[in-house]
């Protein structure tokens, strides 16, 4: 397994171990902290707002129970959150659900209805884009634009090497300028 890249120092397993000790202001500062990164990145995967929750919840609860808390807490995170989301998904494809749920929207702070529908269309048309996507290449773009990862730290949590990241991130963005539905607003 390889460690974790190189990052300026991150508090985080510091603060984990105050947590494990009773400090209870520090779960909530670790709330604060990863609780909208940590679900935003679960639906991404999930596509259910409970689902995503209950496997934020179950991310942290991993979290607590290592023995060991990495350097660079964040990267490990959320590849704990990835591998947790795709074990959810292959229990999902072995058990399929009757019903699909409906899209949530988890930054529902819009105003006015034609705003809503403009929105709604746009945010339609790029998810209908980055879904034709190859989903290495979804992925690392959802990891660098929509999380904030470096691509060493996305290389990190999805163990790949860092030039195949590099790889996928300029060819899915390739892919969706070329698209013409996306420049031209069709």
């Amino acid at each position: 397994m390889s460690q974790a890249p190189s990052h300026p120092v991150d508090l985080t397993p510091s603060l984990v171990v105050r947590l494990r000790a009773g400090d209870a202001t520090v779960g909530a500062l670790l709330d604060e902290l990863y609780r909208r990164p940590m679900l935003r990145f679960c639906f991404g995967y999930l596509g259910c707002l409970q689902d995503a929750e209950d496997a934020m919840q179950e991310v942290f609860c991993k979290v607590l129970q290592t023995s060991s808390v990495p350097d660079n807490f964040r990267a490990w995170l959320y590849r704990v959150a990835r591998n947790h989301c795709l074990n959810v998904l292959r229990t999902r494809e072995r058990h399929p659900a009757q019903t699909l749920p409906s899209a949530s929207q988890l930054d529902a702070e819009w105003t006015g209805h034609l705003t809503r529908m403009v929105q709604a269309e746009q945010r339609s048309r790029i998810a209908h884009l980055v879904g034709s996507l190859p989903l290495a290449q979804r992925e690392a773009l959802r990891l660098r634009y929509a999380e904030g990862l470096s691509r060493t730290e996305i290389a990190y949590v999805v163990e790949e090497p860092e030039s195949v990241i590099k790889s996928r991130l300029f060819e899915g963005l390739k892919r969706l300028r070329d698209h013409a539905s996306l420049a031209d607003g069709e």
